[in-house]
């Protein structure tokens, strides 16, 4: 990282006028333990599926087969995040952890489902402590297959009806933030429902009081399969010093629970971009992270971690590429 930080300042251009992708650039060469950083490619997103009890308290309109729908969309390449990834260049697997309905047999989709969708976190514990664990190690499985696949740097991505609603929990218990000030309207609820989600929320703490000192307690009290199994890719892209890029709210609720378990890990994130929904932003800032891209995005998917790969490549060549002053025989001031 010095190392880097003393070639971003021979570099010919205003030193700092690069701004973040100088600090980005930095923190790229330190992941890697060498200057100038890889390029940033090959890429991988993994899409992490499971569907949530707490569906039946009423926290969104939308149907939970929608859930399985879309995986089959995503196996298609029919979905927003399918066209992005083409965009970039990065190869899409879909993994699922908890999905409720029976899915078929691809070629791109991952069965590690522990079990068909957590329990509602409103009347009972989202999944057991054992379940938790197992979606963590399904999730180091695949960032570990992945980054032996060749990968350079890995992508979060997600699917589940209702799963905003767990992640709205899990960063309230972590940052110990109102419920209030971390529950967003998600797929665009109405005031009735979103007033509902903040209640569930709220209530779902209280009968559970999770303790952010025991991050898998705290998942498998209000978290979703798809939260645990992203932690888990997030700590394996950390221990393989692979640079793994965050997306919305879900990705950086794991990440919350990533960081509870192992604090260095939070050094290989990269914060795609900055979603609207609110506890997206009490996540990052409580991790330290400042987001790539800002663009009102509240998709998911993937999708945010996928537009900023091409800014993130920019920042290392940047490094790579650009000549210094000496090189090129510019004059400095």
């Amino acid at each position: 990282m010095a190392a880097a930080r003393q070639r971003q300042a021979r570099l010919t251009k205003p030193p700092g006028s690069l701004g973040a992708l100088e600090d980005l650039s930095v923190r790229l060469a330190g992941i890697a333990g060498v200057c100038p950083p890889p390029l940033p490619e090959p890429a991988a997103l993994a899409i992490f599926a499971g569907d949530h009890g707490v569906h039946a308290a009423g926290v969104t309109p939308w149907p939970q087969e929608v859930t399985g729908q879309m995986v089959a969309n995503f196996l298609a390449g029919g979905a927003v995040v399918n066209a992005f990834a083409r965009q970039v260049g990065a190869a899409v697997t879909v993994v699922d952890v908890g999905v409720a309905g029976p899915l078929p047999a691809a070629p791109d989709l991952r069965d590690l489902r522990v079990r068909p969708g957590t329990g509602n976190l409103l009347t009972g514990p989202a999944m057991s402590r054992d379940e938790a664990v197992q979606a963590l190690a399904a999730g180091i499985t695949v960032a570990g297959e992945l980054c032996d696949g060749g990968a350079r740097i890995l992508l979060c991505g997600d699917m589940g009806i209702a799963n905003t609603t767990p992640s709205a929990a899990l960063v309230a218990a972590f940052t110990g933030t109102a419920p209030g000030a971390v529950t967003g309207r998600g797929t665009g609820v109405d005031d009735a429902t979103y007033a509902r989600k903040v209640e569930v929320v709220a209530a779902a703490l209280a009968r559970h009081r999770p303790d952010p000192a025991d991050p898998v307690g705290v998942l498998a009290a209000v978290g979703g399969l798809e939260h645990a199994a992203l932690a888990g890719y997030l700590l394996a892209a950390a221990a393989r010093r692979v640079p793994v890029v965050v997306d919305g709210v879900i990705a950086a609720a794991a990440a919350l629970a990533a960081a509870a378990l192992a604090p260095a890990a939070v050094d290989a994130m990269v914060a795609g971009h900055l979603s609207v929904e609110p506890g997206a932003g009490v996540a990052l800032a409580h991790l330290g992270l400042a987001p790539v891209l800002d663009l009102g995005l509240r998709l998911g998917e993937g999708t945010g971690a996928v537009l900023a790969l091409p800014v993130v490549a920019a920042a290392v060549r940047a490094l790579r590429e650009v000549a210094t002053f000496d090189s090129a025989g510019v004059t400095e001031k």
